[in-house]
């Protein structure tokens, strides 16, 4: 129900009109005890003159009351003269903007401008999958903090909407059934990949060869999402990688996590966002029993940890260039694998940086990927 509106409200120079008659003063009085003209006095008496922050603090020296009280008389009686106004289209438009990263996702080619706010609103609850704007989207409620339970937080709008459009893509892929026999022989397969990097081309098809749906969705600003496992039904789960880090360690760090979530059925009943798997200052202990089985699959399959931890003992802190490369070998392993490892156990981010290739270029290349300077045409 909206607010009840007084019948009328009246222009303070009629309260102004009646203080003076009460005190015997005439306007001309009045204007001299404020120096004033009687002019500009006449003209707030008969409504023809509004009032100002300074002429508020003038009448209110004068009659004995704040500034406040004929600015307040003021403003009521122009919003009252302001009669009833239809801002239902401006609530719309501001609840959008406050629940939907709207402005970015037109950037992105996921939905269209328009003056229109119900051509908006209609592209927006069918990209979300809602009813009303007053809906949660599923995928947000069923989200899977990364910390613990006492520490979540609600995904936001830019996470829920890069979220959804990799439902979408995802949706939109013909992907033969879930074999988890397929995947776990897939993974040493993978493992054969880690050496050259071009042979990441390779991963996309290996992974759709298992029934997983890849998709690669480039990060909206602040959403801080690198990888989210989940599944359309019980045999079609889905890996979306952001790719906000355009490191080969990061690449197979992130993508062997999530495959580690599919692995162990995560996802089938909440939706796992990982955020922030490029930050070692989060403690283990903050991290869900299942992200740090992820976390320790994935690091083991980037470097194997026992070696890595020998090869730490054995060599800091004489690191070189040398080494890390004999060491990489010997695994099969890309130096960068090596050295981003290496960085994450010492926390020694300034080792071996050169080593850190990007492979942005080469998995968007084949991955089903929307970002990065193309829109795939998904129909919703």
């Amino acid at each position: 129900m909206g607010e009840r509106r007084p019948a009328e409200v009246f222009h303070p120079g009629e309260h102004l009109l009646d203080e003076l008659n009460a005190r015997g003063w005439t306007q001309t009085e009045f204007a001299e005890i404020i120096s004033r003209p009687v002019r500009m006095v006449n003209e707030v008496i008969n409504g023809k003159r509004g009032i100002t922050p300074e002429t508020a603090t003038e009448f209110g020296a004068a009659i004995g009351t704040s500034p406040e009280f004929w600015m307040n008389l003021d403003t009521a009686y122009h919003l009252w003269k302001l009669g009833e106004v239809d801002i239902s289209s401006i609530e719309h438009r501001a609840k959008m903007r406050n629940a939907y990263p709207m402005r970015d996702m037109a950037l992105r080619g996921w939905i269209r401008f328009s003056e229109d706010t119900q051509v908006v609103m209609s592209q927006l609850l069918r990209f979300f999958e809602v009813n009303s704007l007053d809906d949660r989207p599923l995928l947000a409620i069923s989200a899977t903090p990364k910390r613990s339970e006492a520490d979540s937080e609600n995904l936001s709008p830019v996470q829920v909407a890069w979220l959804y459009r990799v439902k979408h893509i995802a949706n939109a892929m013909q992907v033969p059934p879930y074999s988890e026999n397929s995947l776990k022989g897939g993974l040493s397969q993978l493992k054969a990949f880690r050496e050259n990097p071009e042979e990441i081309r390779l991963i996309p098809q290996l992974l759709e060869n298992c029934g997983i749906r890849f998709v690669i969705v480039e990060a909206l600003p602040s959403s801080k999402i690198d990888g989210v496992t989940f599944w359309l039904n019980n045999y079609s789960p889905v890996i979306g990688l952001s790719l906000r880090f355009d490191r080969i360690d990061n690449f197979w760090f992130v993508l062997r996590h999530e495959i580690e979530h599919v692995l162990r059925g995560n996802g089938k009943d909440t939706v796992v966002v990982d955020s922030d798997l490029d930050n070692t200052s989060l403690e283990p202990e903050n991290l869900s029993d299942d992200e740090k089985i992820a976390n320790l699959a994935a690091a083991d399959f980037c470097v194997p940890q026992k070696e890595l931890e020998n090869f730490i003992a054995r060599v800091s802190p004489l690191f070189s260039r040398v080494r890390v490369l004999a060491f990489a070998q010997k695994h099969k392993v890309h130096p960068g694998l090596v050295a981003g490892q290496l960085q994450r156990n010492l926390k020694r981010y300034d080792l071996f940086r050169p080593m850190l290739i990007p492979v942005k270029s080469i998995v968007i290349s084949v991955a089903m990927t929307d970002g990065f300077g193309h829109v795939l045409p998904i129909e919703i």
